[in-house]
């Protein structure tokens, strides 16, 4: 499994790679863009095709998988614990959510394993040293005993993918290693290619 975030501040053409992306074989994409509002996240939806709308997980808004035929929700650790810790009540409003999928971000292997909450997928990070964040150390993170669907984030590329697999991680999840770099599709293509070859 590969997961690609969204970058938080926009870059120039990034819903145009994104189209590229999908049609290379992305499978799902978390839509993280803290600074839009629901106004400008419908916007930013509809410069995406259609048909690829079914592989967008949202971070924010979660009431737009009740008019678009998105993947599912992500729920960070904050919202995690307000909205899913605190009762049901928050689905009342989410009117779209048969066969989609919710994950949610964690910052420490004990608190993932403990999780009562049953997560289709569960974002684990920072494994190495962040490429988009400054002074986001990696910790390196050993998953091999918990028995959970765990993708592995924070300094992942083609490079690092092995050693990701190696602790234990079923999927990996890029930022900085698809934005940071010159040609977004091209290592979006290097990072498939590497990862589908060690996952035979």
């Amino acid at each position: 499994m590969i997961i690609i975030i969204t970058p938080e501040q926009d870059i120039a053409e990034e819903t145009e790679i994104l189209n590229s992306l999908f049609e290379n074989g992305l499978e799902i994409l978390h839509l993280r863009k803290p600074h839009k509002n629901y106004e400008e996240h419908i916007a930013y939806l509809k410069k995406i095709h259609t048909k690829y709308h079914h592989r967008i997980m949202v971070h924010y808004f979660h009431e737009l998988t009740n008019d678009y035929d998105l993947k599912g929700i992500h729920f960070q650790e904050l919202k995690r614990i307000d909205a899913l810790e605190n009762g049901s009540r928050y689905f009342l409003k989410l009117h779209n959510m048969r066969g989609k999928m919710m994950s949610s971000s964690f910052h420490e292997p004990e608190v993932l394993a403990n999780c009562d909450i049953e997560f289709d997928y569960h974002l684990l990070s920072p494994v190495f040293s962040s490429i988009s964040k400054v002074g986001y150390e990696g910790r390196g993170f050993d998953v091999t005993h918990i028995n959970k669907t765990i993708i592995g984030m924070g300094g992942v590329n083609a490079e690092t993918i092995p050693q990701v697999l190696a602790l234990g991680y079923k999927g990996i999840g890029v930022l900085g290693g698809i934005w940071n770099t010159e040609n977004p599709v091209e290592s979006f293509k290097n990072i498939k290619s590497q990862f589908d070859l060690l996952i035979r």
